[in-house]
């Protein structure tokens, strides 16, 4: 490593490894996050679910499991297993991280409380990335620290505003993708919608929405949720709307670059969406619902915003939204999208 280069450690998910396909947007920011920074020449260690991907050039912190005795599983006042796991696991790394003084900095990505918690107990700086609204014990944690022993980012401008009066100093920072293997793609006569298959990520709305504008529709992602799947999806698949499964992402890019636009469908405030600046990155105009963090990515060059949940808005701009100039698109998603921006707004943690 040169005079600049840094350890770095990446704390996420215990439950889920950092490979590909990913099993949320959570998990594959951080994976773009850890390649940015290897390429960069830093360091990185992750900590994150068994089986993480080798080819990040990354070394991996161990998952401790929870090994309890008969007596204390006997407790019947004992949390859930799942509770204790986590808990367990996010302990033992803290404790580590406090006793081993090899990292540079430590960039938190976890949605457990324990890492805020004893981020005071850390001599190394300490950046604690917000990606969602806040939750009670995520709140509870800043609360009883005072948010002493780690600064903050958020993903997005909306995301931060969610957290006024709970953390006073946020730096924006944008989740970034990688805009080599997010490639332009030519278009097609498709359209796409990508992402786990929820009811608040809604692709039952894109389906209704390229039914009523005329266009096929392909889709991806993982089924996160069977029931929805099977009662809202699948009934509705047959020649024009196709589920073509949960993919890897050179692979989902070129299903995405070979649509004429892609359809962004949530029913709740994305925190930023991911899918959207993938989609940008290819090339492919976006036409989605104006919540959350969407509005700060998609401008009129690069996609149409319409009334949330409004299904008739969003099937009448598919027309406008796949006549718009695919480079111009590419142009947006490469100069506000790319790892490299994440990476230079990022800077401020070292």
């Amino acid at each position: 490593m040169g005079d600049d280069s840094l350890h770095i450690a990446i704390i996420a998910s215990n439950r889920h490894p950092i490979k590909q396909p990913f099993a949320g947007g959570l998990e594959a920011h951080t994976w773009h996050l850890a390649h940015a920074l290897a390429e960069a020449n830093h360091k990185v260690t992750l900590f994150a679910g068994p089986g993480s991907d080798p080819g990040l050039n990354s070394s991996c912190l161990n998952v401790d499991y929870l090994e309890l005795s008969a007596r204390a599983k006997a407790d019947v006042s004992m949390p859930s297993e799942s509770f204790m796991s986590d808990h367990h696991a996010y302990q033992q790394l803290m404790l580590g991280l406090a006793a081993n003084r090899r990292f540079d900095v430590i960039h938190n990505h976890s949605l457990h409380y324990l890492p805020i918690a004893m981020a005071p107990t850390l001599s190394a700086p300490f950046l604690t990335t917000l990606h969602t609204p806040p939750t009670p014990w995520i709140e509870s944690a800043i609360v009883a620290s005072g948010g002493a022993g780690t600064r903050f980012a958020a993903v997005s401008h909306h995301t931060a505003s969610m957290w006024d009066g709970i953390v006073d100093d946020i730096e924006i920072v944008p989740d970034g993708v990688d805009v080599d293997t997010w490639h332009k793609g030519p278009g097609g006569p498709y359209l796409v919608w990508s992402g786990r298959f929820t009811p608040e990520k809604a692709p039952h709305l894109a389906i209704r929405a390229a039914e009523i504008a005329g266009y096929p529709i392909k889709m991806a992602g993982p089924v996160s949720d069977p029931n929805y799947f099977a009662s809202e999806i699948g009934p509705r698949l047959g020649p024009s709307t196709t589920y073509v499964g949960h993919l890897e992402q050179r692979e989902l890019a070129t299903r995405v670059g070979g649509a004429a636009a892609a359809l962004v469908t949530p029913t709740w405030d994305e925190p930023y969406g991911l899918v959207v600046a993938e989609a940008l990155a290819c090339g492919t105009p976006v036409a989605a619902f104006a919540r959350g963090g969407i509005p700060e990515i998609v401008s009129p060059e690069c996609g149409t915003l319409v009334p949330l949940d409004d299904v008739d808005a969003l099937a009448a701009a598919i027309p406008r939204t796949v006549r718009l100039s695919r480079s111009d698109v590419r142009e947006r998603g490469v100069r506000h999208c790319s790892a490299e921006t994440m990476l230079s707004l990022n800077a401020p943690m070292s």
